[in-house]
């Protein structure tokens, strides 16, 4: 499991790390899919909260995630599965956002989602099937 959310939460460094050279450039991630939904979405009031581009907030959470991957014992299984549960519920919270109000999907940003479900349930396993074992 640990390796599992230590490969996942680097790949998340890295999509929320080009996301966030793509926008501090003025620009937009590339949609590989062809459209235009990643530069509707960067382009967004929402793509920023209080000034902050979301990537950056998804870089950050990562390497907390990645941390927590590293790491053993109850305190970072914990952590680890704290980090994902908010991760989880802002990453369904900006696809509703997508979904509904920005009415565009940027690739990036749903890979992004994922990997935070897959991390979220990782850590869930971590946390109730490791919980208090010995690291």
């Amino acid at each position: 499991m640990r390796k599992l959310a230590t490969f996942a939460a680097s790949f998340g460094i890295g999509v929320a790390t080009y996301i966030a050279i793509a926008d501090s450039g003025g620009g937009s991630p590339v949609c590989l899919a062809g459209g235009s939904g990643c530069e509707t979405v960067a382009r967004s009031s929402y793509s920023h909260l209080l000034g902050v581009d979301i990537a950056v907030l998804g870089i950050a959470a990562y390497v907390v995630l990645l941390a927590a991957a590293l790491l053993r014992g109850d305190g970072a299984r914990m952590a680890g599965f704290c980090f994902a549960l908010v991760g989880f519920g802002y990453s369904v919270f900006l696809t509703y956002l997508e979904l509904f109000k920005i009415e565009a999907i940027c690739q990036w940003c749903l890979a992004s989602a994922v990997l935070m479900t897959v991390l979220f349930g990782v850590n869930a396993i971590r946390m109730v099937v490791y919980a208090g074992r010995p690291a």
